[in-house]
C-alpha cells in the first residue's frame, strides 16, 4: 500500500504545473475555452462582419435613362424611352423629373370579330388603322414630378463573402401624359393632353459605389377622351428597367 501511494505522488510531482493551472481554470470556465476557440480559430477570417451601405445617396445627383414596357394592354403595347434625374435629399428621401417617348403597338391580344351576311362570325388581329382614334390608350408623351421615400435597405448574401445591396422604395406624383385621340374620321387621331398621377414601388440593385440598376413597377392614372363627347378613366401599369449614375462618382461617408 505504501508502495503505491509512493508511485501516485512522485507521478503527480512529474506533471508540469502550467499544465495544472490550465486544466483548472478550464475546469472552473466550463465552455468559455470553446468561444475562445472561435475567437482566435479559423473562423474568425472565415466568417466576417457585413459592411455598412456600399451606395451612400445623400446629397447626390442620380442620372437614370430607362426603358418601359407596358402590360395587360386590351389595344396597344407601350415600348417607352426616357430619362429621369433625381436628387437625393437625403438617404431616404429624394424628388425626381423624368420625360419619356412612347410608341404604340397593336397589342398581341387584340382582336377585332365581325359577322358576315350567313352569320358566320369570325375574329382576327385588327391592323393599326383600324384601332387608330378609336381605341384607347396610344400614349405618345410621358412627363412628371415624383417624390421617393426609400424606408428599406438590405443586402443579400450571394457566394462564398459576396452580398448583394439593395434599396426598395416607393414613389407618387403628377404626370403629364399625351395621347392619340379620336376624330370623326375612322383610322385618323389627333394629338391630345391631360394631367394624371403615378405611383409605384421600386428597387435599386446597387452595382458600385456610384452605379445602380433600377427595376420599378407603375400604376399610371389618368383619365382619357375616348369619343368627341365622352372621357373615361384609364389605368396603365408600366414595367422599368434603368440604369443609374451617381453624381459625383466618389463621396465620402459621414
Amino acid at each position: 500500500m505504501k508502495l503505491l501511494l509512493s508511485c501516485a505522488l512522485a507521478a503527480l510531482m512529474w506533471i508540469p504545473a502550467p499544465a495544472l493551472a490550465q486544466q483548472a481554470s478550464e475546469d472552473e470556465a466550463g465552455d468559455v475555452s470553446e468561444v475562445d476557440k472561435d475567437a482566435v480559430g479559423p473562423l474568425r477570417d472565415r466568417v466576417r462582419p457585413v459592411s455598412g451601405h456600399l451606395l451612400v445617396e445623400k446629397g447626390r445627383f442620380e442620372l437614370s435613362p430607362f426603358a418601359s414596357l407596358s402590360f395587360r394592354d386590351a389595344f396597344f403595347t407601350k415600348y417607352i424611352l426616357g430619362l429621369q434625374a433625381t436628387y437625393h435629399l437625403a438617404d431616404t428621401w429624394a424628388v425626381s423629373a423624368r420625360g419619356s417617348y412612347a410608341l404604340s403597338r397593336v397589342s398581341g391580344v387584340a382582336q377585332v370579330c365581325t359577322t358576315s351576311a350567313d352569320a358566320v362570325r369570325g375574329c382576327q388581329p385588327p391592323a393599326f388603322d383600324q384601332l387608330n382614334g378609336r381605341a384607347p390608350g396610344q400614349l405618345t408623351l410621358l412627363a412628371g414630378a415624383e417624390l421617393q421615400w426609400a424606408p428599406i435597405y438590405g443586402k443579400v448574401a450571394l457566394v462564398a463573402e459576396r452580398f448583394a445591396h439593395f434599396k426598395m422604395y416607393g414613389l407618387a406624383g403628377p404626370t403629364f401624359v399625351g395621347y392619340q385621340g379620336p376624330t370623326a374620321v375612322p383610322g385618323v387621331s389627333q394629338a391630345n393632353a391631360t394631367v394624371g398621377g403615378s405611383l409605384g414601388v421600386g428597387f435599386r440593385f446597387v452595382l458600385n459605389r456610384f452605379l445602380a440598376v433600377r427595376a420599378e413597377l407603375r400604376d399610371l392614372v389618368y383619365v382619357e377622351q375616348v369619343t368627341s363627347l365622352t372621357s373615361e378613366l384609364r389605368q396603365q401599369f408600366l414595367f422599368e428597367l434603368g440604369l443609374s449614375v451617381f453624381l459625383p462618382t466618389s463621396v465620402q461617408e459621414g
